[in-house]
């Protein structure tokens, strides 16, 4: 399991000896999670695993996958260094039910790929963690996704409204799926060891979501725009962000029953999917004679 804040392009490399281990490069960013507790800890998070099938988001050299194929029914670890892929490949080359993906994961789709219900697990690069996290969100969602990410990107996945770290991530989250910080990981934890402090968060489906497939994606654009005022009061945000005169941005706020002069950061997910309902025509809200 490797952690990358890069990926760089691929040019020629010198043979690396027989049986010696990928090194960590560089210019991927790579630092290897070492830590059996921490390890062990991220597996235990997954639940039971037998006959399930996991997806795992950068592999790296295996320590990872290695408790993975030994309790799952079948293992996708998806890889982008084509070093570590070859490695993986010949690691795992005699148990069938383990597959070695090489690809860039944001290009995948997890569903299609796991053919059926999956879970997920991934050490996900810091500065795509926004991004991958938002792609495995494709419906249908896994069972469960435990991710190794920096701890502030984990805290900010779990801030509760009112939070000084609650924000955009917290809310687009937290209205489809359940966050969980479940254990913090220091630099010595990995080889070699990275500058920033790591976390271990669980993501698991809500059984109600706050909002609709149908508008998810107008209700993600829409929490986006309002943190981007936070500083504003709620009608302001509104008349901005939808266009609204004052007093209709004050009929749509009333009818959400929400006061005018609240500010973004004070909303629940639930808050802002009834604001985006009142917000969003509906297919048959068209006038006909």
């Amino acid at each position: 399991m490797s952690q990358r804040h890069g990926f760089g392009t691929r040019g020629a490399r010198p043979p690396r000896p027989e049986g010696a281990l990928p090194p960590a490069r560089k210019r991927f960013g790579q630092h290897f999670l070492k830590d059996s507790r921490v390890l062990d800890s991220i597996v235990e998070a997954l639940g039971p695993l037998a006959g399930r099938t996991v997806v795992e988001i950068g592999p790296g050299r295996g320590a990872l996958t290695d408790r993975l194929v030994e309790r799952a029914g079948r293992v996708i670890a998806i890889e982008l260094d084509r070093d570590l892929v070859q490695h993986l490949r010949t690691r795992y080359a005699d148990l069938p039910h383990v597959e070695i993906v090489e690809a860039d994961v944001l290009t995948v789709s997890l569903p299609t790929l796991a053919g059926g219900p999956y879970v997920l697990v991934g050490n996900v690069p810091y500065y795509i963690t926004t991004p991958i996290i938002f792609h495995a969100l494709e419906l249908p969602r896994p069972d469960v996704a435990v991710y190794l990410v920096q701890k502030e990107v984990a805290e900010r996945m779990a801030a509760p409204p009112g939070d000084k770290t609650y924000g955009a991530l917290s809310v687009n989250l937290q209205a489809v799926v359940d966050v969980e910080l479940v254990r913090r990981v220091p630099p010595s934890a990995f080889n070699p060891p990275p500058t920033v402090d790591s976390a271990v968060v669980r993501v698991t489906p809500r059984a109600v979501p706050s909002v609709e497939p149908e508008i998810e994606e107008k209700f993600r654009s829409f929490v986006l725009a309002a943190f981007g005022l936070r500083r504003k009061q709620l009608i302001r945000v509104v008349r901005t962000v939808a266009s609204l005169d004052a007093e209709r941005a004050a009929a749509v706020l009333h009818e959400a029953a929400l006061p005018n002069e609240v500010r973004p950061e004070t909303l629940t997910p639930a808050d802002f999917a009834r604001l985006v309902r009142l917000l969003t025509p509906r297919p048959d809200s068209s006038s006909s004679s």
